[in-house]
């Protein structure tokens, strides 16, 4: 275990120099470890997002079937929405592939080698996957479940039989004809009649006539059941074939998972009280502790900054600083608003503590934060 986590450590190491040294682009680690449960080495590809390494923060998890194919584009994506306030800023990681083909199913077919592992594969990922993710990364105790084709099938599975380990699923062409449509028959009787509240399941399709019998039955099914606590939404997705359907299914996916979560722009209009009680409003629909976003924070003191009104920016850029006491740039901020005001020690003094963090932390804005020193120690 010691040298499971010694692993990791180095290979998240590795990739931080690789972005301070500005060579090379990081996107994410690879970490390979010995898995009892399935008795072979299984490897994953880890993307966390760039504040990881500014803050304390713990951040909910995208778990990706097929994760070799879908880490680009799906960390990709999460980047992308997260820094538009659209999601939270989250870890994803890729579980990469042995034999998906055993993983995913949840019966032993005679056509298919090695089939019917997917049981198994559900106790490699609630008994060794999440544990390990648990000792070595900062998690929040909130998990996506993304699948397509196969893995869609296994997506199903879980949220059949194993509904504590997801809170979301994102379920793509999911190949629910397996076993002459095993998971469709046993959603009449494995469905739940109550969910944990806030469980959501995406499910898309693209123009694959053969899915559709399948797909509009399963829907048919949840819907007639009903259950309290699930959200369900199917999507046919007609422009769209099995091979393009995974990325803007992973993208609508996501924004449907937390819609909602960005604040509307009246509530900025309302102070940092009504920002606050949003983000606590999520906190009751994820179960989990949501904390106003820094970003968030700043955007309201850039509109207090932008209208002249120092005082209030001045304010709140100094509860960012409160909250966020690590963050290089809630100091810059604070110190633009004194600069600003014309009160120039402070805002040299700001500056200066900006630089000092963005130096200890490799911050990529760091030339930024000390031009912003300098200008204001030649003022």
């Amino acid at each position: 275990m010691k040298k499971m986590i010694l692993m990791a450590s180095v290979l998240i190491s590795s990739c931080m120099l690789l972005k301070a040294g500005e060579k090379d682009y990081c996107i994410g680690e690879k970490v390979t470890f010995k898995s009892n449960i399935l008795n072979e080495e299984r490897t994953i590809l880890v993307y966390v997002p760039a504040t990881y390494y500014m803050s304390n923060a713990k951040y909910p998890v995208l778990y990706l079937l097929d994760g070799g194919t879908h880490f680009h584009h799906a960390s990709g994506i999460v980047q992308f929405l997260s820094s538009n306030g659209l999601i939270p800023e989250m870890i994803v990681v890729g579980i990469t592939n042995v034999d998906r083909n055993r993983d995913f199913t949840p019966t032993q077919l005679p056509q298919r080698n090695s089939s019917g592992g997917a049981e198994k594969f559900s106790e490699f990922i609630a008994n060794e996957l999440f544990p390990f993710m648990e000792r070595n990364y900062r998690v929040q105790s909130y998990n996506i479940l993304m699948g397509h084709s196969l893995g869609g099938t296994f997506a199903t599975y879980s949220l059949l039989n194993h509904p504590e380990l997801f809170n979301s699923y994102i379920s793509i062409s999911p190949y629910l004809m397996y076993d002459f449509n095993l998971m469709v028959r046993e959603t009449r009787d494995k469905l739940k009649s109550k969910y944990p509240e806030g469980t959501q399941y995406y499910m898309t399709v693209g123009n694959e006539p053969n899915y559709f019998e399948a797909l509009d039955q399963f829907a048919k099914f949840v819907k007639e059941k009903s259950p309290k606590g699930l959200e369900f939404k199917y999507v046919k997705m007609l422009d769209d074939d099995h091979g393009s359907g995974p990325h803007l299914s992973i993208y609508n996916g996501l924004l449907f998972i937390y819609d909602g979560w960005k604040p509307d722009n009246d509530i900025y209009q309302e102070g940092l009280a009504a920002i606050d009680k949003h983000y606590k409003n999520l906190s009751k629909k994820f179960s989990y502790e949501i904390i106003t976003p820094e970003y968030t924070i700043n955007l309201l003191g850039y509109n207090y900054l932008n209208n002249k009104d120092f005082d209030n920016a001045i304010s709140v850029f100094q509860e960012n600083v409160k909250r966020f006491p690590n963050s290089a740039n809630v100091y810059d901020s604070l110190g633009e608003a004194y600069e600003r005001n014309g009160q120039l020690d402070k805002a040299e003094a700001s500056y200066s503590k900006s630089v000092e963090i963005a130096k200890q932390k490799q911050h990529p804005n760091l030339k930024i934060y000390r031009q912003n020193l300098e200008r204001v120690q030649e003022k």
